[in-house]
């Protein structure tokens, strides 16, 4: 099983430059193809309002996690706010193609499919900060004060002192420290 994952991951980095180079030539001629029929302002405009949309999507679904976490509520889930930032993010990309998936995104019928992604994927993908932070917003108490329980490492054993500061690995993503 761990052999056809790995056989899966060299193909996705082999093919990955040229799904890019797809992408980027696809949004490019939606961008001119817009641009023809109604006129170069109106794409800009309408690339700069999905920019703004985007943010304010982003900035609302922040805003009503930490609101949550600082009133001491688990917030609905993090795969629902997951789900909404990503759809922001994709709205803020230029680019029509990348907009209507951000705007599917944020329908309630295809976010709820979607919070069935196993958060792990989010974790390694490119919203592990956002999930990470949230993690560490949730885990504190409104007062501050750090929520009582056991830390479990890896390898499954316990361990009693844990501190919470950060540290960057050799890969420069941030890991609590021991």
């Amino acid at each position: 099983m761990k052999g056809s994952a790995v056989v899966r991951a060299s193909r996705l980095k082999r093919f990955l430059p040229l799904l890019v180079v797809a992408y980027v030539l696809l949004e490019l001629w939606l961008v001119v193809a817009v641009a023809d029929l109604i006129g170069w302002l109106l794409v800009l405009l309408l690339l700069l309002a999905g920019f703004v949309a985007g943010a304010s999507v982003i900035k609302r679904a922040g805003l009503k996690a930490f609101a949550a976490a600082r009133a001491g509520n688990m917030p609905e889930g993090e795969a629902r706010t997951a789900v909404t930032v990503a759809g922001g993010v994709l709205l803020m990309v230029p680019g029509f193609l990348t907009d209507v998936l951000g705007l599917l995104c944020l329908l309630p019928p295809v976010a709820k499919r979607l919070q069935r992604v196993p958060m792990g994927l989010l974790r390694r993908g490119p919203l592990g900060d956002a999930v990470r932070l949230q993690e560490q917003v949730r885990m504190h108490r409104p007062d501050g004060k750090v929520v009582p329980g056991e830390v479990i490492h890896e390898d499954g054993t316990p361990t009693d002192r844990y501190d919470y500061s950060r540290r960057d690995d050799a890969q420069g993503r941030g890991e609590l420290r021991e």
